[in-house]
Order: C-alpha cells, then sequence, then structure tokens
C-alpha cells in the first residue's frame, strides 16, 4: 500500500511541475511581450507553486520512508526511485512506479530548457537596456557641426543626452 502511496505523491509532484511549465510558458511569453506586470504576476504564483512542491516534496519521502519500513528497512536512506524500484516485486507497480519516474524527468527536463531559455532572454533584456542607456549618457564623439581641422579639440565635452547625475 506504501508503494501506491509513493505512485501518488510522484504523480502530484508531476502535475506541480507541470503546472510549473505553463507559467514558465507565460513568463517566456511576457519578457518577449516586454510585459512587467504580468510578469510579476506569474513570479508570485510561481513562488506559491514553489511552497506547494516543496510540501509535495516531503509528503513524498514521507511515501519513501514508509515504504522502506514496510519492506522491513529501518535505516533513514535517501534512495532514488531507480533504487526504489528494485526493491518492487509487483510487476504492475513496478511499471507504474518507472511509468510515473520516466513523466517526471520528462517534465523536469522541461522546466530545465524553458528555464535556462527565459534567463538568457532576461539577460538579452537587460543587455539593450544597458547599451540604450550607455548610448543615451555617452557624451558625444564629434560634433555636429563643420569645424577646420587646424583647430584643437576641446578637452571638455558638454554631457551627453542622459545625465545620470539626475
Amino acid at each position: 500500500m506504501a508503494i501506491q502511496q509513493l505512485i501518488d505523491s510522484l504523480n502530484e509532484l508531476n502535475e506541480a511541475h507541470l503546472s510549473m511549465l505553463k507559467w514558465g510558458e507565460s513568463k517566456k511569453e511576457a519578457i518577449m511581450a516586454n510585459d512587467i506586470e504580468t510578469l510579476i504576476s506569474i513570479m508570485n504564483q510561481e513562488s506559491k507553486l514553489m511552497k506547494q512542491i516543496s510540501a509535495l516534496e516531503e509528503k513524498r519521502l514521507a511515501a519513501c520512508q514508509a515504504f522502506l519500513q514496510e519492506k522491513g528497512i529501518k535505516s533513514m536512506l535517501q534512495l532514488n526511485i531507480t533504487e526504489l524500484t528494485r526493491l518492487v516485486f509487483d510487476p504492475a507497480e513496478k511499471e507504474a512506479l518507472k511509468n510515473m519516474q520516466s513523466a517526471l524527468s520528462w517534465t523536469l527536463h522541461e522546466l530545465k530548457r524553458l528555464n535556462d531559455l527565459n534567463q538568457k532572454l532576461i539577460e538579452q533584456s537587460l543587455a539593450f537596456v544597458n547599451y540604450s542607456v550607455e548610448l543615451l549618457g555617452a557624451p558625444p564623439e564629434q560634433e555636429a557641426t563643420y569645424k577646420p581641422p587646424t583647430d584643437k579639440p576641446s578637452g571638455f565635452k558638454g554631457p551627453g543626452y542622459f545625465d545620470a547625475r539626475a
């Protein structure tokens, strides 16, 4: 019976991570649209979901320990799913556990890929903003009007278009 609790907890974890994947896709769209309000709202939802995932992870650990105790193992081992499948002898339960492992693995892989993409998009956005600010704040390289080449350039050039002191 403890193996079914473990499979159920893995299923709940997978569903929570699928929700996180959905929020990640929404975050990608908000980043590309430069919609800060939506991005903040999505990040708040992700924070709530992370708390839920943390609670589900504790539930999974408790189900693992209950399964190990049911099998007569008294130590507090932190076994992964592959190691736990070796302790399951019922073919249907073993198959269900392997299926949940592969589903959760796929979801986590996609979530990592999406998070990496979102991180790169944010870095590009920040680089563009920094470049724009530097363009506005940099002093002009050359005057727009003609000066004879014999004139010496003055040591002081006026401030750029953007005064960073303001």
